[in-house]
Protein backbone atom coordinates (compact mmCIF):
# COMPACT_ATOMS: atom_id res chain seq x y z
CA UNK A 1 0.00 0.00 0.00
CA UNK A 2 0.80 3.11 -0.22
CA UNK A 3 2.75 5.43 2.09
CA UNK A 4 0.48 7.54 4.55
CA UNK A 5 -3.38 7.00 5.65
CA UNK A 6 -6.66 7.53 4.16
CA UNK A 7 -8.16 10.79 4.56
CA UNK A 8 -11.62 11.30 3.58
CA UNK A 9 -12.78 14.28 2.05
CA UNK A 10 -16.80 13.49 1.59
CA UNK A 11 -19.18 10.74 2.65
CA UNK A 12 -22.47 10.15 3.31
CA UNK A 13 -21.64 5.86 3.85
CA UNK A 14 -21.94 4.68 7.42
CA UNK A 15 -18.98 3.45 8.97
CA UNK A 16 -18.90 -0.04 8.10
CA UNK A 17 -19.12 0.81 4.13
CA UNK A 18 -16.55 3.74 4.66
CA UNK A 19 -14.31 0.53 6.09
CA UNK A 20 -14.86 -1.51 3.68
CA UNK A 21 -14.03 0.98 0.73
CA UNK A 22 -10.93 2.01 2.60
CA UNK A 23 -9.76 -1.47 3.40
CA UNK A 24 -10.64 -2.44 -0.75
CA UNK A 25 -8.23 0.60 -2.03
CA UNK A 26 -5.98 -0.59 0.45
CA UNK A 27 -6.10 -4.21 -0.65
CA UNK A 28 -6.23 -2.84 -4.46
CA UNK A 29 -2.94 -0.74 -4.10
CA UNK A 30 -1.35 -3.89 -2.60
CA UNK A 31 -2.38 -6.05 -6.16
CA UNK A 32 -1.78 -3.42 -8.20
CA UNK A 33 0.42 -0.57 -9.15
CA UNK A 34 -0.40 3.14 -8.42
CA UNK A 35 -0.57 4.10 -12.29
CA UNK A 36 -3.18 0.99 -13.09
CA UNK A 37 -6.26 3.16 -12.09
CA UNK A 38 -8.24 1.35 -14.05
CA UNK A 39 -7.77 -1.59 -12.66
CA UNK A 40 -7.83 -0.11 -8.94
CA UNK A 41 -11.21 1.01 -9.73
CA UNK A 42 -12.54 -1.66 -11.29
CA UNK A 43 -11.53 -4.20 -8.23
CA UNK A 44 -12.87 -1.60 -6.28
CA UNK A 45 -16.33 -1.75 -7.88
CA UNK A 46 -16.83 -5.14 -8.38
CA UNK A 47 -16.57 -5.89 -4.94
CA UNK A 48 -18.81 -3.14 -3.87
CA UNK A 49 -21.38 -4.55 -6.50
CA UNK A 50 -20.71 -7.96 -5.30
CA UNK A 51 -21.02 -7.06 -1.47
CA UNK A 52 -23.77 -4.16 -1.56
CA UNK A 53 -25.55 -4.87 -4.80
CA UNK A 54 -25.37 -3.29 -8.40
CA UNK A 55 -25.32 0.02 -9.76
CA UNK A 56 -21.68 1.22 -7.91
CA UNK A 57 -18.93 3.63 -10.00
CA UNK A 58 -15.68 4.07 -9.18
CA UNK A 59 -13.30 6.65 -10.38
CA UNK A 60 -9.87 6.74 -9.32
CA UNK A 61 -6.99 9.13 -10.52
CA UNK A 62 -4.94 12.10 -9.74
CA UNK A 63 -6.51 14.62 -11.85
CA UNK A 64 -9.94 14.72 -12.21
CA UNK A 65 -13.29 16.23 -12.05
CA UNK A 66 -16.48 15.05 -11.02
CA UNK A 67 -20.39 15.60 -10.96
CA UNK A 68 -22.51 12.67 -9.99
CA UNK A 69 -25.69 11.70 -8.43
CA UNK A 70 -25.73 8.88 -6.55
CA UNK A 71 -28.25 7.22 -3.52
CA UNK A 72 -28.49 8.91 -0.39
CA UNK A 73 -26.09 6.88 2.31
CA UNK A 74 -23.87 5.86 -0.99
CA UNK A 75 -20.64 8.46 -1.79
CA UNK A 76 -17.52 8.32 -0.58
CA UNK A 77 -14.33 10.46 -1.26
CA UNK A 78 -10.87 9.98 -0.16
CA UNK A 79 -7.12 10.54 -0.83
CA UNK A 80 -4.03 7.82 -0.25
CA UNK A 81 -1.41 9.35 -0.87
CA UNK A 82 -1.68 11.44 -4.47
CA UNK A 83 -4.53 8.90 -5.37
CA UNK A 84 -7.98 10.35 -5.18
CA UNK A 85 -10.72 7.76 -5.25
CA UNK A 86 -14.60 8.43 -5.83
CA UNK A 87 -16.87 5.66 -5.01
CA UNK A 88 -21.02 6.01 -5.30
CA UNK A 89 -23.82 4.16 -5.97
CA UNK A 90 -25.95 5.53 -9.05
CA UNK A 91 -29.53 6.50 -8.99
CA UNK A 92 -31.03 3.45 -11.70
CA UNK A 93 -32.79 4.70 -15.22
CA UNK A 94 -34.50 7.83 -15.21
CA UNK A 95 -36.16 8.09 -11.90
CA UNK A 96 -37.12 11.27 -10.64
CA UNK A 97 -35.04 12.43 -7.67
CA UNK A 98 -36.23 11.87 -4.17
CA UNK A 99 -35.21 12.43 -0.97
CA UNK A 100 -32.95 9.28 -1.33
CA UNK A 101 -30.71 10.98 -4.14
CA UNK A 102 -28.43 14.17 -3.93
CA UNK A 103 -25.80 14.94 -5.98
CA UNK A 104 -22.19 15.60 -5.05
CA UNK A 105 -19.72 17.89 -7.27
CA UNK A 106 -15.63 17.17 -6.76
CA UNK A 107 -14.02 20.42 -8.65
CA UNK A 108 -10.74 19.32 -10.40
CA UNK A 109 -9.61 17.30 -7.89
CA UNK A 110 -5.41 17.61 -7.59
CA UNK A 111 -4.75 14.99 -4.63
Amino acid sequence: MLEGKAVIGETDMLQAMQRCALDLASKALDDYDVTEATDIARFIKQEFDRTYGPAWQCIVGTDFGSFVTHRFGCFIYFCIGSLAIVLFRGSAGAEAPDANQFVTSLESVKA
